[in-house]
């Protein structure tokens, strides 16, 4: 399952505990695709087609390192316990905590060339801590704008041991972890002693990236092949775009599709006029809306209630069945009724999702989303530039100011057909 960011209580945060998450299972020898009225046709030969390149957040492209600013101080190096036991009573909230990718104490070796020319040219004290064998440490206090230097004189000049003339400086640090350990070994000698905790600041954790990879990789096309044939049927019968969406739901050696639709723009008229369709059917909302329903249906068959749908002059959702793929699937139940909408579950698209469609795939608490064509124009999950100077992409699927995030694939297509061109600003 994918590491979702989440603040309002419904799934782990990011950075929380995953162990009590489902574990999947993705031997394909094992692996069952369900239900077989809509999979028993997939190819055998379309399993393990295909590439999925995970998408790359937009502070992975852009690669916007801040940099913040901290005080340091030095002492003896057996002043260093209760200097840092002074500094966390100081300020729990901004003790150098907070930058954990940061050594908290450095040897005066360990400084960068800058630093030692600096502080060794600075004063006779300066000089003998960086020429001889040194007893002394240099300590990271914390960000400038948590402290003010009379605190910290305050806190530490009565600490036995400490310089009468108190050493205090603020050097420039980056604020987000390196992303590897060539890079904090960059930053080491520009900066301040860091550490690579294979972990990345910028986007998802590599390790979930490639688990996640992994487990989906073998039928991920057998999926993308699904939304390939829903999409031909919505243009065939004429209500929409050659664009199509799969919701499948992956437990203990399972898949299995939740929902599925494709475009219904056109459904209720509008083409020759030269219109944009209606907005409220494109495949994603619908097959999204279709998950709504059946869970709809199963709360009402348990509390006795018929599932009687009012009767609208005009359905904007259009999240009733209307081909046959989706019919079939809409007359099975929703395997899991207990949980929040589509939490956890994998969506399959035949086109980037706009950012209507990304945002809604967002609120409805996707797990992962894999998508075969990319949409530069329209498309709302990539960060990638947007051609003739249309600026970055959102890269919605992971932004730490959204309350949620999930991983995100874009299929390279093989073994299923191309599908009809669409045209390049068509929002799907």
């Amino acid at each position: 399952m994918a590491s979702p960011i989440a603040q309002d209580g419904i799934a782990p945060a990011q950075g929380a505990s995953t162990e009590s998450l489902p574990k999947f299972s993705n031997d394909p020898k094992t692996l069952e695709l369900l239900p077989k009225s809509l999979t028993g046709d997939l190819k055998k030969d379309v399993m393990g087609k295909g590439v999925l390149i995970p998408l790359k957040t937009v502070a992975e492209v852009t690669q916007e390192h801040t940099v913040t600013h901290v005080y340091i101080t030095r002492a003896p190096t057996k002043c260093a316990n209760g200097i840092l036991s002074a500094l966390s009573g100081l300020n729990n909230a901004g003790n150098g905590n907070t930058l954990q990718h940061l050594r908290r104490a450095a040897k005066p070796g360990d400084l960068p060339a800058h630093l030692k020319t600096q502080f060794m040219n600075e004063s006779a004290a300066g000089r003998q801590i960086h020429t001889a064998k040194s007893t002394w440490v240099y300590i990271l206090v914390g960000e400038t704008d948590t402290f003010t230097p009379h605190m910290v004189r305050d806190t530490l000049s009565g600490i036995q041991g400490m310089e009468e003339d108190f050493f205090l400086e603020s050097i420039p640090v980056p604020q987000l972890a390196p992303t590897s350990q060539v890079q904090a070994s960059l930053w080491s000698s520009q900066f301040w002693p860091c550490v690579y905790r294979k972990s990345n600041p910028l986007g998802p954790h590599p390790s979930a990236v490639a688990r996640d990879t992994d487990e989906i990789r073998h039928d991920a096309s057998a999926w993308m092949a699904l939304a390939h044939k829903v999409a031909r049927q919505a243009q065939a019968a004429g209500i929409g775009e050659p664009v199509g969406a799969v919701i499948v739901q992956r437990s203990e050696g399972k898949v299995e599709v939740v929902g599925l639709a494709g475009d219904a723009r056109w459904h209720r008229g509008g083409r020759a006029a030269g219109g944009l369709g209606n907005p409220m059917a494109h495949c994603v909302l619908r097959a999204i809306s279709m998950v709504a329903q059946k869970l709809v249906r199963h709360e009402r068959k348990e509390k006795g209630i018929p599932n009687d749908r009012p009767v609208l002059e005009f359905d904007a959702l259009e999240d009733q069945p209307i081909l046959d793929l989706e019919k079939t699937c809409f007359e099975t139940e929703h395997p899991n009724t207990g949980g929040y909408l589509c939490h956890g579950l994998e969506l399959y698209v035949t086109h980037e999702p706009c950012v209507q469609c990304s945002m809604a795939i967002l609120h409805s608490r996707m797990g992962r989303m894999v998508f075969c064509q990319h949409m530069p124009h329209t498309g709302g999950l990539s960060s990638d530039d947007r051609p003739n100077g249309g600026g970055r992409g959102l890269g919605l699927f992971w932004r730490r100011e959204l309350n949620w995030s999930a991983l995100a694939w874009e299929w390279e297509r093989e073994g299923v057909a191309a599908l009809p061109p669409i045209a390049p600003t068509t929002h799907v």
